[in-house]
């Protein structure tokens, strides 16, 4: 596999923010992200410079179950903290499943509580939590009692709607139950991933607990950083959407690698790298058909900064199953392009949602 060795992510200032007994070297995190932030995708954002990194959405009951997917999305990437998020409704579950992270190495664990896919919500979990405050908090509790030493955080959103705005009011319960940090997506579950994520509505968040805040919810240019924190409130920031298609971009808003640093690598060496360990890691048939949405993102984002031309081979890329062919059309596509020339192209009009 080919590795990416002409940039190293640089040490940046050291963070003043702490979960529990953890000292976070950066206060730019990589959102938990179901179907995309897996172990390669987690090497690639932490290599860049990501700071806190979280695993995909894994199932209380299917870890349980010792299910093979659960246990492959829970994995650690191998470096740096290990942080697994953990959904489900039943709170003897959730805390097995807790007990059983952290006895098996987990660093942090945090509880999904705004998930608005219709698939989690329908089964009462996620977002859906939000509508039933004294359950969710009988959740956050039995998993700080699974948990035992290691921090529990909690991810929400506003509410569920707009008329019912709780999030600081399980904020500041979870914080009473032994929670050591909240993270907040600025929109309610209606909502989805439509509007402007409301970043000062965060603000009440931050102001009614004592333990960090971490704002989320499209962040998806370098220079809003400093908007979303003032706007909010927050402690740190989370990016999800965002970072789908450009790995680097949390460690770019870290402050980990500059735009000097990214012109000096290849797009190409990147995507290689990418869905070359996506087969590595599930195996050929099952890599391609996950590394599928990887390059659909980094075509996307290509067309977007020069024009739909440069990823008129889509169709055909996404369909061939042979990987040397797969790599050599990759090497085709992305040849001679960087990614600065991405991610600063005056011309690229990407819609996010984070």
């Amino acid at each position: 596999m080919m590795k990416i060795v002409s940039v190293e992510a640089k040490a940046v200032p050291p963070s003043q923010l702490a979960v529990g007994p953890i000292r976070l070297s950066s206060s730019v995190f990589l959102a938990p992200l179901s179907g995309i932030s897996d172990v390669p995708f987690r090497r690639l954002a932490r290599r860049f410079g990501a700071g806190l990194v979280f695993s995909e959405m894994v199932a209380s009951g299917e870890l349980l179950k010792g299910s093979s997917d659960s246990l492959q999305r829970a994995m650690s990437d191998g470096a740096g903290l290990h942080a697994v998020q953990l959904a489900g409704r039943d709170a003897r579950t959730m805390g097995e499943a807790a007990a059983r992270l952290a006895g098996e190495g987990a660093d942090l664990i945090d509880i999904n509580f705004g998930c608005p896919a219709k698939k989690v919500v329908g089964g009462m979990s996620g977002s859906a939590l939000m509508r039933e405050p004294e359950l969710a908090l009988r959740i956050v509790e039995a998993a700080v009692a699974g948990a035992r030493a290691v921090p529990v955080t909690v991810k929400m959103r506003l509410g569920w709607d707009r008329d019912s705005l709780n999030a600081s009011e399980i904020a500041r319960g979870a914080e009473r139950v032994g929670a050591r940090m909240v993270t907040v997506h600025g929109r309610t579950r209606d909502q989805f991933y439509g509007g402007q994520a409301d970043w000062a509505a965060i603000s009440g968040i931050s102001r009614a607990v004592s333990i960090p805040v971490v704002a989320n919810g499209d962040l998806v240019r370098a220079d809003q950083e400093a908007p979303m924190r003032a706007a909010s409130g927050c402690d740190a920031v989370m990016i999800g959407r965002g970072a789908c298609g450009r790995p680097w971009f949390p460690g770019l808003v870290a402050g980990a690698v500059s735009r000097s640093d990214l012109e000096q690598v290849q797009l190409a060496d990147i995507v290689v790298e990418h869905y070359e360990s996506m087969l590595s890691h599930y195996g050929a048939q099952a890599g391609f058909r996950h590394a599928r949405k990887h390059l659909g993102w980094y075509l996307d984002r290509l067309a977007a900064a020069f024009g739909p031309e440069c990823a008129s081979a889509r169709a055909e890329l996404l369909r061939e199953s042979d990987p040397a062919r797969v790599v050599a059309a990759l090497r085709v596509i992305f040849g001679g392009v960087t990614p600065a020339d991405v991610e600063f192209n005056p011309r690229a009009q990407w819609r996010e949602a984070a």
